[in-house]
């Protein structure tokens, strides 16, 4: 039976280099409690066909999504591991749970949930975010959405901020018209794999010229050992629209493996704007394997603003096919690798269409034997002229074990562009902290402001509150790493 990870077992199994999916951060993970919850409904441990209509069943979905689940599972039985990234052989596929439902059914208000399962979102912090920083917020529990509100003001606009299901079920059209078409179920493995099992997640949608000020947030978390977490979450931000979207997520610490495999699908129309933030903080069991892409329209704008902290192996490219002319994309990833992690991220740009252009500034953190991959794509398409594309990656090494490497591509097709890519690795040096601790701070101080400072063009695009809970998180997990 799989057990938690105690601080002392984290340790003794840090020191065992036999089994590196057993080797978590030395630091202490500060979510890693698990709760003790009657589900619901849970299917049994593996996967085949029955489980595919067994979720669906459960949903009570249409036949037509049905044959697309079980497209979808055919599909990823077809398709290989890929081998191109970090070693996926140690996660075990058919020993994951692919549904477990903790709830009978969704609740308005946090009074209404499980004892259990409200204090973990008490401990957590997400109920006084939504008070004070949120226009709205689903939180979703292993494999169901169990918790959603939306402001009256946003109702009134016409803003839908629902569960997946509900997406599907109360707004069947709008959903049809874009699910599945920016990550179709061939994409890759682990998006056929999502498109087959794939549960909770947020359906969001902003009509016309509605500008919503205030951000919605998703929070995602796991509780079972074993188990696999497969949200789908659709954004459609239509002409003239603005959203920022945040989603963070956590997980307790065992033994064993845990798979979260999330596909993210946005649609930018004309003029719109999505700013989406990831405070990626999984306990460190957990692959991390996920699929976001936006599809941006004339003049729209999409950010992606990705904060990779936790798991035991992450593989992650936010992109944005650019598809209208003068579309825009900017892409900010931070990432911090412990001992025991890989963070395998980057991103992909696609220019498709005339005087588009692309932003990409990566910061990497290494300490103890922890690696950090960089892969970025920027492609100019045959006739998209006047495009421009930058991509920089800069790490930053704590220990001597600590690695990094940086994997850029640029295929252009057409000579009317602009492409740049900057690559920089480096360690703090002496003079730095001669200089710090010459005014009074010791090293350990030095060296976190140090770190603070290289990361904070990415934490400072974040709102005020999100930016020092991801520099306490930060400084949290490199506790041990700089004494």
């Amino acid at each position: 039976m799989p057990q938690l990870l105690t601080k002392q077992k984290q340790k003794k199994l840090a020191r065992s280099r036999g089994d590196r999916a057993k080797s978590p951060s030395p630091a202490p993970y500060q979510y890693g409690w698990s709760d003790r919850v009657k589900y619901d409904y849970k299917t049994t441990p593996g996967l085949n066909p029955s489980v595919v209509t067994n979720i669906s069943h459960q949903k009570n979905e249409p036949d037509w999504m049905l044959k697309k689940r079980h497209a979808a599972l055919s599909l990823f039985f077809k398709k290989p591991l890929p081998n191109w990234g970090p070693d996926l052989s140690p996660l075990d596929l058919n020993s994951l749970v692919y549904y477990a439902r903790p709830t009978s059914s969704q609740v308005a208000l946090w009074d209404k949930l499980p004892p259990s399962i409200k204090a973990t979102y008490e401990k957590i912090g997400v109920p006084q975010a939504e008070i004070k920083y949120l226009a709205g917020l689903k939180s979703q529990y292993d494999s169901e959405v169990i918790y959603g509100s939306l402001k009256k003001t946003l109702i009134q606009k016409g803003v839908i901020f629902t569960s997946i299901e509900e997406g599907l079920t109360k707004y069947p059209d709008l959903f049809k018209t874009y699910f599945g078409t920016v990550v179709p179920p061939h994409d890759n493995k682990f998006a056929a794999l999502n498109s087959a099992v794939w549960s909770g997640g947020s359906f969001l949608y902003v009509p016309k010229n509605v500008q919503v000020d205030l951000p919605l947030q998703a929070y995602f978390r796991l509780n079972l050992p074993h188990i696999g977490q497969f949200e789908r979450t659709l954004i459609i931000a239509d002409e003239g629209s603005s959203v920022h979207y945040i989603e963070g997520c956590s997980a307790p610490s065992y033994t064993t493996h845990s798979l979260h495999s999330a596909v993210v699908e946005i649609i930018v129309k004309p003029n719109a704007h999505v700013r989406y933030s990831t405070i990626q903080n999984w306990s460190h069991n957990v692959y991390n394997l996920v699929t976001k892409r936006a599809r941006v329209e004339k003049d729209g704008f999409m950010e992606w603003i990705d904060g990779n902290l936790g798991s035991l192996v992450t593989m992650k490219y936010p992109s944005c096919y650019l598809v209208g002319e003068r579309a825009r994309c900017e892409v900010l990833s931070l990432n911090l690798a412990t001992t025991g992690q890989i963070q395998d991220t980057g991103t992909k740009c696609l220019h498709l269409a005339p005087h588009t252009s692309s932003h990409v500034v990566s910061k990497s953190v290494v300490t103890g034997s922890g690696q950090s991959i960089f892969r970025a794509l920027a492609f100019v398409k045959k006739g998209a002229s006047g495009s421009k594309t930058s991509v920089r990656c800069d790490t930053l090494l704590l220990d001597k074990n600590a690695k990094s490497y940086s994997f850029p591509h640029l295929k252009i097709e057409e000579s009317d562009c602009s492409a740049t890519h900057e690559a920089v690795i480096g360690k703090i040096e002496a003079d730095q902290l001669f200089y710090l601790q010459a005014r009074g701070l010791d090293e350990p101080a030095a060296k976190s402001l140090i770190v603070n400072g290289f990361l904070s063009p990415i934490t400072k695009q974040l709102p005020f509150e999100y930016a020092i809970e991801l520099n306490r998180l930060i400084n949290l997990e490199m506790s041990e790493s700089i004494g």
